[in-house]
């Protein structure tokens, strides 16, 4: 007789929104405890901070997963950028003046929440669009939504990880280890 009270099986967008959830709780956790002054200081070589870093990662996510229901209109046109335009994309990863933690973490949760929703609502995970212009993006690449929501959660768990060292160098906490 085989015990299958431990078996847990997933669907395949139960095993995203765990990819997500635990990408999203790495990035959280380093700025647990930190003033506003704290998440916004540089800390390395870097121009990154942790409250820049939750920033661009809301940005990110949020573009993401507009294209997921619209299309590459939803994404900037990044051939077409000025530098002005670059200059004021820099500033998503920036704390800037009267921004504080609470209210970018609270924006983080609202982005992740609604991706979340989207998720569970998609009709096909399959359905695909062009990616849009940028010169990182193979011409005439398309991506499906379960590509997006893999590319959000790796760039989630990437930022993660620049986020544990940039607090490691702030004050010697660690997410692991």
């Amino acid at each position: 007789m085989t015990d299958t009270t431990h078996t847990l099986t997933t669907d395949e967008r139960t095993d995203l929104l765990e990819a997500l959830a635990r990408s999203r709780r790495f990035l959280r956790f380093t700025t647990r405890d930190l003033t506003d002054e704290q998440a916004g200081q540089r800390t390395t070589a870097s121009e990154l901070c942790l409250g820049g870093l939750v920033k661009h990662v809301t940005s990110v996510e949020r573009h993401w997963a507009d294209f997921i229901l619209n299309g590459p209109s939803a994404m900037p046109d990044f051939t077409a950028m000025t530098e002005a335009d670059f200059a004021r994309r820099a500033d998503e990863f920036r704390m800037q003046p009267g921004e504080t933690l609470t209210a970018v973490l609270a924006d983080y949760e609202e982005t992740a929440r609604r991706t979340d929703e989207l998720v569970v609502a998609l009709p096909d995970l399959n359905a695909a669009h062009p990616l849009p212009e940028a010169p990182w993006n193979e011409p005439g690449a398309r991506w499906s939504a379960r590509r997006v929501l893999l590319h959000i959660a790796a760039e989630t768990a990437q930022h993660a990880g620049h986020a544990d060292i940039i607090r490691e160098s702030l004050d010697g906490a660690k997410s692991m280890g």
